[in-house]
Order: C-alpha cells, then sequence, then structure tokens
C-alpha cells in the first residue's frame, strides 16, 4: 500500500483520530480497494501461507504506545494480504463464493462510521424500519406471501437456528419457562432433513437440548432430494413409537450439490401431520426472483419458514440472511424477554431483539438496500442468469469429456464431478485417491479455488458459481487448470 503520501499528525493516544487524519487515510484506503477490485486476479486465490506463519509475524503483545496507521496499513499489506484466501476473487469457486460488490462494501463503510445498535425501535428507528422495507422487496421478488414477516439474521445457520426455536415454541411452548430437561410430559421431539441438508440443522438441534439424536435425515432420490414417501414413513414411525415431529427442512439449492427438495409434497405432508415447515433457501433462494426459474419456489409459500442469504448470491459483503417467517408471532412468544432497562413507551413499534438471541444488531439492512438500489432487480437477476448459464457451459465441458464424469444434475450454478482418466483403471477408492490429490493441486496453483463433497460415498469435486466478477475466461480458465494438472499427475496403482 502506498503511503508515502502520508504527513507527519501531531496525534494523542487518548483522543480519536483527527478528522483530517482520517480523510487522508480514509482516501489512501478507497485507493487500495479500487485497485483490489481492478486487479484481484493478481493474487493467488488461495492463501499460500503455512500454519502458524502470520501469528510468528504479529507480536506477542499489544502495543504500549500507539503506532501510526502508516505503520498499521505497512503491515496490513506485508503480513495479512498474503495471508488472505480471496473470496471475492472471480475464480473463486469453492463453497459457495461471497461477492462483497463495490456498492455492498461502500456501504458498510457508513455501517461503521454509524455504528448503529439497532436492537430497539427507538435505539435507531432508521436501521429498524429500513430492514422491515428492504426485506419487504426482497420478500415481494422472492414472491412470498404478504404474511411473511422478515428480520436480517448474520448467517443461515442462525436464520435456520431461529425457525426451529420458532418450531419447538410451536409443538411445545412451556418449553420457554420449564425447558426440556426431566420432562415426564414432553415426548422426545423430532427434526426431519433429508441426507444433504446442512450441517447447521444438527447444531441447532444441539443447541435446542434436542441433541443430534432428535435429527432424522431422510433418503434421498437419484437426484439427492429429499424423498417425500421416506419423509411420510418415518413420521408416522416416530408418531406409533410416541416421539412428536417438531420440523422438517426443507432445502432448496443444498450446499453439496444445489438439488431442491420436492417442496409442494413436503408442504403437503407438513400440513396433513401440523409440522412446521421451514425452507433452507440460503443459497438457491436468490434463483427465485428470476422468473423463469421461478419454479425453484414452487411450494415455499406454504412454509412456516424461509431463509435466503443475500451475502451468497445477492452480492452483498457478509454478513446478511434473510430470515422470512409466516408466524413470527411464535417465535417473539417463544424469544422475546424484556429488562427493565430496555423498556419503552413507543407503540405500534417492532424491536428487533425480539425476534432473535442476539441484543446487538448491526445495521446490516444498509448495504441490502444499497445493492438492490444499485443493481436493481433486473441487474441482479441478469447476473444470476449468467451464473446459472456457466454453470450449465462447465458442466456440458465435463460431460464431452472422456476422463471426466458429472456426478450429479445441475439445476442452480453448482457442478458436481470427478476425474476417471480412461488410461488408468482405478479402483473406487483410487479415484477418490486421485481426485483428492487433483483437487489440492489445482488449489495449490493459486489459480483457481475449488471445494469437495461426497456423494454416494465417493470423493467429488465441486465448482460453484456465485462472484458478481466471474465471466466465461474465468470457468475456462478452471478447465484449463483441471485438465493441465491431471495430466501431469503419475499414474495411480489400480
Amino acid at each position: 500500500m502506498n503511503t508515502s503520501s502520508f504527513k507527519d499528525v501531531e496525534r494523542s493516544p487518548s483522543r480519536d483520530m483527527d478528522p483530517a487524519e482520517f480523510q487522508e487515510t480514509g482516501e489512501t484506503l478507497l485507493q487500495w480497494i479500487a485497485r483490489y477490485f481492478r486487479e484481484s486476479e493478481q493474487y493467488p486465490v488461495l492463501a499460500r501461507t503455512l500454519p502458524g506463519e502470520i501469528r510468528k509475524a504479529l507480536p506477542t503483545a499489544a502495543p504500549d504506545a500507539g503506532d501510526t496507521m502508516q505503520a498499521i496499513l505497512e503491515d496490513f499489506e506485508r503480513i495479512l494480504v498474503p495471508g488472505l484466501t480471496h473470496w471475492n476473487h472471480p475464480r473463486f469457486f469453492g463453497y459457495f463464493p461471497i461477492t462483497g460488490s463495490a456498492p455492498g462494501v461502500l456501504a458498510e463503510l457508513l455501517t461503521a462510521a454509524l455504528n448503529q445498535q439497532a436492537m430497539l425501535w427507538r435505539t435507531s428507528p432508521a436501521a429498524t424500519e429500513l430492514e422491515e422495507v428492504v426485506l419487504d422487496w426482497l420478500r415481494q421478488l422472492l414472491q412470498l406471501p404478504q404474511g411473511f414477516e422478515g428480520v436480517i439474521h448474520d448467517g443461515g445457520s442462525s436464520s435456520n437456528l431461529h425457525a426451529l426455536i420458532a418450531a419447538r415454541a410451536a409443538a411445545a411452548p412451556e418449553v420457554r419457562t420449564i425447558g426440556i430437561v426431566a420432562r415426564s410430559d414432553l415426548p422426545p421431539l423430532r427434526i426431519y432433513c433429508s441426507e444433504q441438508t446442512h450441517s447447521s440443522v444438527e447444531k441447532a438441534a444441539i443447541v435446542l437440548g434436542l441433541g443430534q439424536r432428535a435429527v432424522c435425515k431422510i433418503s434421498v432420490d437419484e437426484a439427492f432430494r429429499m424423498s417425500p414417501e421416506a419423509l411420510l414413513k418415518a413420521i408416522r414411525a416416530d408418531k406409533a413409537a410416541g416421539i412428536q415431529p417438531m420440523a422438517v427442512v426443507a432445502t432448496v439449492g443444498t450446499t453439496s450439490t444445489s438439488s431442491i427438495d420436492p417442496v409442494p409434497e413436503i408442504a403437503d405432508i407438513c400440513e396433513a401431520e401440523r409440522i412446521w415447515l421451514h425452507v433452507d433457501g440460503s443459497y438457491g433462494g436468490a434463483a427465485a426472483i428470476v422468473p423463469r426459474h421461478a419454479h425453484i419456489f414452487a411450494g415455499v409459500a406454504r412454509a412456516d419458514s424461509v431463509v435466503v442469504n443475500p451475502h451468497k448470491w445477492l452480492f452483498t459483503p457478509l454478513d446478511a440472511s434473510a430470515f422470512f417467517c409466516r408466524r413470527m408471532d411464535v417465535l417473539r412468544a417463544g424469544l422475546a424477554l424484556t429488562s427493565d432497562y430496555l423498556e419503552t413507551r413507543e407503540t405500534g413499534v417492532k424491536n428487533l431483539m425480539d425476534t432473535g438471541v442476539a441484543l446487538a444488531r448491526r445495521f446490516r439492512a444498509l448495504k441490502l438496500w444499497t445493492v438492490m438500489r444499485y443493481y436493481g432487480a433486473q441487474g441482479l437477476r441478469e447476473r444470476i442468469t449468467e451464473h446459472i448459464r456457466l454453470a450449465q457451459e462447465f458442466a456440458s465441458w465435463i460431460d464431452a469429456s472422456a476422463d471426466f464424469q458429472r456426478l450429479a444434475p445441475v439445476p442452480l450454478s453448482v457442478v458436481c464431478f470427478r476425474a476417471v482418466p480412461t488410461a488408468r483403471a482405478l479402483s473406487p477408492d483410487g479415484l477418490d485417491e486421485l481426485n483428492s490429490d487433483l483437487l489440492e493441486r489445482v488449489n495449490a496453483s493459486g489459480e483457481v479455488f475449488l471445494s469437495h463433497t461426497r456423494l454416494n460415498g465417493r470423493y467429488a469435486l465441486r465448482l460453484a458459481i456465485c462472484n458478481i466478477r466471474t465471466t466465461e475466461a474465468h470457468i475456462a480458465t478452471a478447465w484449463r487448470v483441471l485438465r493441465e494438472t491431471l495430466a501431469r499427475i503419475p499414474a495411480y496403482a489400480s
């Protein structure tokens, strides 16, 4: 970072930064960020530092006397930047890429400067009401009914937790006051999800005191979608055994394969059996704003709660998870707790603290509002549509290759595949070893970053496209690196 323009500024370690120094430093930072966006491809996608290397380069204790911003920024670039894995890189294809679009980054600057704590309406009327408005915009784009109320949590795991808190409150309201421990009057509670459901559902069961055994994983079909028949069978078996169904979690865009559970059939079962239905659309739900892909949200309007993460596929910087609930009153009844010092006299207002475990609430709506206004619905739709097209293009290259095999359908922007080199006869375990080695070598190149999963017990490579700056040239680079790297790997014994 070029800090040569910094002037010597008289400073006092006991007071905040002088406005002139703040402006000068801020201008330097904005220049660095603009250059970072412009030249992001010069960085290796995956950090190349060794474990402990960053820690060893840093002092073991905080400085007694304050440092200058020039020294801090120089150390940022010298020590920390080499240890970054660049999630904003257009060739980051691992997990679900998280794009911090430029408008969102600028809004984050305002969020930090304003430092709003939106626990109560009165502590930030703007943050409270903007969150309500911008989530209603998103609700309309997703074509969810007007009865869905929204709130922003930090991530999909938190949103899933709050959905299950509400489901537990609906199934056993007295848990709020007397808990679930040593309850002879309360039967065991059960959560149902597919084998492909995100691990946060199991974590939520642990947090809620139900335990992992409370989670029943339902089998999936050949497209990795939950089987409604198996779900109904499991529910009926549990009821016969004295177990009370609490919630079903369906997924629109599973983490491993982006599969889409048959929500209409699952909703039929939940309505008939009077079970809370939560739909996890953390990743895939964003695609429902595109008319030609709106079918992925079929049946979701019948759910009790839904989550969509703007920080995954709506180009909003971390963290922003939109949680919608048709029965937010149930969640409030299960969670709301107002101490004397939090009581207020305003009427007709909503306090965000009542819809979550956290008391502190960041002004997360500001960046989502900025992104939605800057790009507009059409701009967001066009980019998501292009990502789905790019995934189909990459899948077509896999399908046309004799040395690679696609392992799952591609309904959205995730492609699961593996190398199956025709020149080498490999056992199933040998193929797993080969693909694991291939992934490590590809990622070590620094040119691209992919992740992996297991499908039907076998190692699979996984390429996900969600970055607003990713183009066909970037996926072409990934395809080239994969083929060239495979050609350099020594033959594996069968």
